[in-house]
């Protein structure tokens, strides 16, 4: 043991310290370089010393965002990257990130597989709200990218439950380079966020799906060539996926209208917000048949969200009026395209016809989740 102590006696020089540990064959050595570079109060030089070996190693450089800085007091790391809220970010941001999805996706669709900037990397995806689509399209992106994705399902964790969000926040950290999270409540994000020291995506929580509305974006300039100036339409419940796209219309101009019944209308402060920016033209409305007149998108959603089941007998009466039927599709005109976020439950919000018809878009949108989230994560990773 003496044998091994010897030789972890600190230098002068971090990198020859860093470098000894590497060439020795004790785990011990490493383990008592790092408790005596701490305890000297050296830790943060010597780690400096310690990524430029990795450097030289791997040939690669560190993103500031790959570096896992534990806060032992909780406090946030102010130079990390999250996607929250689409209006975190200002236009030229996001008109970047659509971008860049664009040529990622034409690399993946191309059969590359040289392009692996996630490798080496894994990513945490916490589920408190299960779903198809958001699992397989960030675990496949990640891993097309060179990553590996760690699914933690409702059972797994049971964030605010079984252990608090900031300690779970923290742990996660230590083991992955982003968090993916779909959640019910948003200030459970907002914590997991405010704890964590490496980017937080949001997947989806009770208040907004900025994912699914990077998605859209990328599908209406796939098809209508723009989403500047374009006519959106959404019909049925204000829910968070018209929150996001509120807050999208709070950053880049185009007409987004809301149709829905009364006592179901999106949150008015978030509706504020949208018209206080002065980008777009919004309008709240209870008439979908006036509402998707000249639209170049109609777009809807269920009526009852996971955890309003409860509620979908109610809904159901409540939104008759609200379906998108092809003579609804008509009034829009022979250009509109149709949108829906999935699952899609036909015969109730939109019939079997729309969703099958030729100017839906449904399934490309569906596809374009993997790539905009692509794109997200390597905005947030700094790659």
């Amino acid at each position: 043991m003496a044998a091994i102590f010897s030789h972890c006696q600190l230098s002068s020089d971090p990198s020859s310290d860093v470098a000894a540990c590497l060439s020795s064959s004790s785990s011990i050595c490493c383990q008592n370089l790092r408790r005596s570079l701490r305890f000297s109060g050296a830790f943060d030089a010597r780690r400096a010393g310690f990524q430029a070996i990795q450097r030289r190693i791997s040939g690669q450089a560190f993103s500031a965002t790959s570096s896992h800085t534990y806060a032992i007091d909780g406090q946030a790391n102010s130079g990390k990257k999250d996607f929250l809220h689409i209006s975190d970010f200002d236009k030229a941001t996001i008109l970047k990130i659509l971008d860049r999805a664009k040529e990622v996706k034409t690399l993946v669709k191309s059969g590359e597989r040289t392009y692996l900037p996630f490798r080496g990397k894994t990513m945490a995806m916490i589920f408190a709200k299960p779903s198809m689509r958001t699992r397989v399209s960030f675990e496949t992106g990640f891993s097309l990218l060179g990553g590996h994705a760690l699914y933690l399902g409702p059972d797994d964790i049971q964030m605010g439950k079984r252990e608090e969000t900031r300690d779970v926040a923290r742990v996660i950290s230590c083991y992955n380079d982003v968090i993916m999270a779909r959640l019910f409540a948003h200030q459970d994000i907002l914590d997991l966020a405010k704890y964590a020291t490496v980017p937080v995506i949001n997947g989806l929580t009770d208040y907004n799906h900025p994912v699914q509305i990077m998605a859209d974006a990328l599908t209406i300039i796939e098809h209508v060539g723009q989403l500047e100036g374009t006519k959106v339409v959404y019909v049925g419940d204000g829910n968070n996926i018209v929150h996001s796209w509120l807050l999208m219309a709070s950053i880049i101009p185009f007409h987004f209208v809301c149709a829905c019944p009364g006592g179901f209308e999106p949150d008015k402060e978030t509706v504020e917000k949208a018209r206080r920016a002065g980008i777009s033209k919004i309008e709240i409305t209870n008439d979908p048949k006036e509402a998707v007149k000249g639209a170049d998108v109609v777009y809807s959603d269920v009526w009852a969200s996971m955890g309003q089941k409860e509620e979908a007998a109610h809904r159901h009466q409540v939104f008759q009026g609200f379906q998108v039927d092809k003579a609804l599709m008509q009034l829009a005109g022979p250009k509109a395209y149709f949108m829906h976020c999935l699952p899609a439950e036909r015969g109730v919000e939109v019939t079997d016809e729309v969703i099958e018809a030729a100017n839906s878009i449904v399934f490309p949108q569906a596809e374009n989740r993997m790539h905009a989230q692509n794109a997200i994560m390597l905005h947030v990773m700094g790659l």
